[in-house]
């Protein structure tokens, strides 16, 4: 640290440095704002680690101390170097210096920018009625905000209405969903539309306006924020093991066999894995163990003379209560087999023969009754939310968040979040979290009086624009318009998010990304070159 203090005193421009343990820290924030005035600085430049989690607390601190908050420029002498090169002492260091070079290059070419504010909307909307939206929306109107519960079938509750027993509680359903809806239907800032889809959605954060069809008539809901709360559908195996929906059946189809005096098969085998960590669905459901020992117990419980088999490949039963539930399947007589995925059990009439593993041989059991865990899959019309809402999907149909650590319950696009098995797979306490999750990152925008949106944002001078439309097509937020009448291109600020695709795409050079000039990239190369 203290050659790269000694280094950066030599830097053009550079007329005051310090060292901190912990810059991010109250501290290391207070140094910053008290040397600007001190110092008379009008640049600021931080080399620590990384901007995508510290460069907003950094801003504010300059802007503070008076300073315009795009005049600070940060090096990422961590992830980039530090971490690179940690068995490389002398060799990271040097090349610490030519990132802090290239970062003092660049500070001395910014130059202010401003913010766009904007109006708001202090109103949401939830597209999902199950529990995950049902949380989302409760907490919401609790906060005092207008909401917009749309939910496509005819009643709220989604995967849960076809559930039999929570487990390890072993309380109805019934008991939670009447809960949730009787409270969503008793507060006044909550307006439920059942029987209802989402058309068209317009806008930008703040100020969007979704076009609902509610029971055959459209109406425009003009809100703040969007929650995709869309859920999951169980996928039904057809063509896999001989799936009949009568004698070879899903989890779920058992679940509705639980009724007083149905006929409880004498023996029952269930497979696992079905349909998913295959070529088809490389991902693993997590809930589908829980689900089959959960059901298991329910059997054992119901008629302790009734065998239970489970074949599996992995167990995922995390967290204490599953695993309590785990071993409590195993006291009462649940017997478990694994599986190679190479030789598969293979499924016959009132009989399963599968390759044991662990004793090395083919065996059969009989089987009354075979029940095959299946993956949550995507809803059918998750393509056409995605295309309304510009947001992305995963290779799986899921919902894809802005980063799975920073950014969990949000998309790249401001103003939406996601939750519950729209996101990925998720248990019931989970699917409530997330709710409980997305309707706080959602109040953070409404309850402010105005928004503002970032200076870094593209411009495109219509002088010498040539209308090639290179731009539109690269653009991922749909921020830029082509007007046929003066053939050039023009930036939507409020749209854009400084991604920079139009900047590097335009052969004209008219696209240009504020806070990203080529004067200020170039004297970043030079001065990596130089080193």
């Amino acid at each position: 640290m203290q050659a790269l203090v000694d280094y950066a005193k030599t830097l053009d421009n550079v007329v005051f440095v310090q060292e901190n343990l912990y810059t991010c820290s109250e501290g290391g924030i207070n140094e910053i704002k008290e040397a600007i005035p001190r110092e008379n600085l009008n640049r600021v430049v931080v080399a620590s680690c990384t901007p995508r989690t510290h460069e907003p607390l950094f801003q504010s601190a300059c802007e503070e101390a008076g300073l315009n908050p795009y005049l600070f420029e940060m090096a990422n002498i961590r992830d980039q170097c530090s971490w690179v090169h940690m068995r490389e002492g002398e060799k990271g260091t040097e090349r610490a210096k030519g990132q802090i070079a290239m970062a003092v290059a660049k500070a001395a070419r910014l130059r202010p920018l401003n913010r766009i504010e904007l109006s708001l909307t202090h109103r949401a909307v939830v597209v999902g009625g199950g529990v995950s939206g049902m949380a989302a929306a409760m907490a919401l109107g609790n906060m005092g905000y207008e909401v917009d519960l749309i939910e496509k079938q005819d009643r709220l509750g989604g995967l849960l209405n076809d559930l039999n027993l929570i487990l390890p509680t072993h309380e109805p359903p019934s008991v939670l969903l009447n809960d949730l809806v009787g409270r969503l239907e008793n507060n006044p800032k909550v307006a439920i539309h059942t029987n209802a889809t989402v058309r068209k959605v317009e806008g930008y954060v703040g100020n969007y306006v979704v076009t609902a069809a509610d029971n055959g008539t459209e109406n425009k809901i003009k809100t703040g924020v969007i929650v995709v709360a869309v859920g999951a559908r169980v996928l039904k195996p057809t063509g896999l093991m001989g799936y009949d929906g009568d004698k070879v059946v899903t989890h779920l189809e058992l679940e509705a066999m639980f009724k007083p005096g149905a006929a409880a098969p004498k023996n029952v085998v269930m497979v696992q894995c079905v349909g998913s960590r295959c070529a088809e669905r490389t991902y693993c459901s997590r809930i589908c163990c829980m689900t089959a020992v959960k059901n298991a117990i329910l059997l054992k419980e119901n008629d302790p003379t009734t065998s239970v088999t489970i074949l599996y490949r992995d167990m995922q039963m995390y967290g204490v209560e599953n695993e309590d539930m785990f071993r409590k399947s195993k006291e009462l007589g649940v017997r478990y087999v694994t599986f190679d995925p190479e030789k598969p059990p293979v499924v016959a009439d009132g009989s399963v023969d599968v390759y044991h593993l662990r004793m090395g041989k083919q065996i059969s059991m009989p089987a009354d009754l075979v029940v095959l865990s299946t993956p949550l899959i995507a809803q059918e019309d998750v393509g056409e939310i995605s295309t309304m809402l510009k947001v992305p999907l995963n290779e799986n149909g899921f919902f894809l968040e802005g980063h799975v650590k920073l950014k969990p319950l949000d998309f790249a696009t401001d103003g939406i979040y996601l939750c519950g098995n729209a996101r990925f797979p998720s248990t019931i306490r989970e699917a409530i979290t997330q709710g409980l999750g997305a309707a706080s990152r959602a109040a953070g925008v409404l309850s402010k009086d105005a928004l503002h949106t970032s200076g870094i944002v593209a411009d495109i001078s219509p002088e010498t624009c040539c209308g090639c439309l290179g731009c539109v097509q690269v653009c991922p937020y749909g921020a830029i318009n082509f007007f046929e009448d003066r053939g050039v291109c023009q930036v939507n600020k409020v749209l854009c998010k400084g991604c920079g695709g139009c900047a590097a795409t335009c052969p004209s050079g008219s696209a240009r990304l504020d806070g990203f000039s080529s004067d200020q990239i170039y004297a970043q190369i030079e001065k990596a070159l130089a080193g």
